[in-house]
C-alpha cells in the first residue's frame, strides 16, 4: 500500500510542474496516508493470522473461545475437509 501511495505522489509531483494543483493533491494524499493509512495497516483484520499476544487474561480467554467456536463451525460445515486435514496431520 505504501508503495502505491509513494508512486502516486511522485506522479502528482511530476505533473505539478505543469499545474500546481497537482502538488496540493500530492500533499493531501501524503497527509491522508499519514493520518489514516498507517493506522489501518497496523490494525489486525478479522481474517488475518493471530496477532500479538493479548494483554489481559480476559482478552486471551475471549480470543481462545472465539477460535474454538470457529473451529467447531468449520468441523460442522466442512466435515470431509476437516477429516482430510486430520489425516494429513497424523501422517506427518
Amino acid at each position: 500500500m505504501g508503495t502505491i501511495i509513494i508512486s502516486g505522489t511522485v506522479v502528482l509531483v511530476v505533473l505539478g510542474f505543469g499545474n500546481h494543483l497537482y502538488w496540493l493533491a500530492a500533499v493531501a494524499v501524503l497527509f491522508l496516508y499519514a493520518r489514516h493509512g498507517r493506522d489501518a495497516a497496523t490494525k489486525p483484520s478479522a481474517t488475518s493470522s493471530p496477532g500479538p499476544a493479548p494483554t489481559t487474561y480476559k482478552a486471551y480467554r475471549d480470543r481462545r473461545d472465539q477460535q474454538a467456536r470457529w473451529e467447531r463451525r468449520y468441523r460442522r460445515e466442512r466435515p470431509l475437509e476437516f477429516r482430510r486435514q486430520q489425516r494429513e496431520r497424523s501422517s506427518k
